[in-house]
């Protein structure tokens, strides 16, 4: 039996219905009052932006692509999504440069930003990043699964009805964790502009 946990769209499994959905956020300090909700506000083309770096151009985060698109690139402070392992907790890097004021802000995945700062003792203020997707088809939102081998529906259909009956308990999961999650009805309005 292979388990794992990706987006409910990946291709290469068998997914369940999905159990949370999660997007980027922008992560800054309260005590700044940045208030950023939008990758097109102006504020971005003057502040100190950290974004989550994966290597080559080809395969990098969408903040990194929607930053450049917009051609916000001269303030990007990139931080590896790997880091070095030496170190305990090397993607708490990039929240660290914002209470530390390395930069202003930064774009990070949801339960990454929302896992270390809940750590942190500076608040910070964690907003989901819009659009949601970023056209022509640049995504900032995922529904997340739990994915088995193609060909294991009795093993999906087990897992579906656990996620289901044990929908309580994995909220509150969610919740002492601090990943950042929005609805599915919420994701339908930001859809249609409304």
């Amino acid at each position: 039996m292979l388990l794992s946990v990706l987006p409910s769209s990946f291709e290469l499994a068998l997914t369940t219905a999905p159990y949370y959905r999660s997007t980027y956020v922008f992560v800054s300090r309260r005590d700044r009052n940045l208030n950023i909700k939008s990758l097109d506000d102006d504020l971005l083309k003057e502040l100190k932006i950290g974004v989550l770096m994966i290597g080559d151009d080809r395969t990098n985060t969408p903040p990194a692509y929607a930053l450049a698109n917009r051609g916000i690139t001269k303030n990007i402070v990139g931080y590896s999504i790997y880091g070095d392992y030496k170190q305990a907790n090397p993607p708490a890097g990039i929240v660290d440069a914002v209470v530390k004021k390395e930069v202003d802000l930064a774009v990070v995945w949801g339960p990454l930003a929302g896992f270390f700062a809940k750590k942190q003792t500076v608040p910070l203020r964690i907003e989901p990043v819009s659009p949601q997707i970023d056209l022509p088809y640049l995504p900032f939102v995922y529904d997340i699964s739990m994915g088995v081998r193609r060909g294991e529906d009795e093993l999906k259909g087990q897992l579906e009805e656990i996620l289901t009956r044990k929908r309580g308990e994995i909220e509150k999961i969610l919740d002492e964790y601090n990943l950042p999650r929005i609805s599915a009805e919420t994701a339908a309005l930001n859809q249609e502009g409304k």
